[in-house]
């Protein structure tokens, strides 16, 4: 069976925290592969000035070259409209003698039955929690908890809003996600960048 991890979110953009959970995610799972799934738009969070998805895509692919297990997934993309996991996996699925598991943060977990069809996710992937600080993690039914894992990467206080709070304000975000992703970001003038310079 090949290992294959979904890691589905906005990436907006992605940054250093992003690429250190899927390295931890390839090592301690011993992934196959680990898809970077960039959602074309979220069913469950509320995403004002998301910016288009083929920026976030293209920055993906900058962040992630050179990471052989690492690739970036059109699938939403591709699919237009909302983004649900259950289609994704779905999808992915099909795929001859594939092993599925689906990353996620934990404060996704506490949302996690208000997703569509959390059952059939759950029967699709096993979920792969990071958690989030000192939070508690949210209950699950029991048929659930047999099915998610617990993966605890190094701490790493850096967000994508944190990031876009910054570049609006003029504030460098060197190291905080790779040159060149800022340099994408400054070329396109994403995020209030405008014309000033990396």
């Amino acid at each position: 069976m090949s290992r294959v991890a979904v890691y589905g979110g906005t990436f907006d953009p992605v940054h250093i925290g992003h690429l250190i959970m899927a390295q931890e995610a390839i090592a301690r799972l011993k992934l196959d592969r680990l898809l970077f799934m960039p959602a074309h738009r979220p069913s469950h969070k509320r995403a004002p000035g998301l910016v288009d998805v083929e920026h976030r895509v293209a920055m993906l692919r900058l962040a992630t070259r050179g990471i052989s297990q690492c690739e970036v997934s059109r699938i939403e993309a591709e699919r237009g409209g909302v983004s649900f996991t259950v289609e994704t996996l779905e999808t992915l699925s099909r795929i001859p003698r594939v092993e599925l598991h689906f990353l996620m943060g934990q404060d996704s977990l506490g949302e996690f039955m208000r997703w569509r069809d959390p059952g059939r996710i759950v029967e699709l992937a096993r979920l792969v929690v990071v958690p989030r600080g000192d939070q508690d993690v949210p209950p699950l039914p029991p048929e659930f908890r047999r099915r998610v894992v617990y993966l605890k990467p190094p701490r790493i206080g850096i967000s994508s809003t944190e990031i876009r709070r910054r570049l609006r304000r003029g504030l460098p975000v060197r190291y905080w996600t790779p040159d060149a992703v800022v340099t994408y970001i400054f070329r396109h003038g994403l995020y209030g960048t405008g014309r000033r310079r990396a």
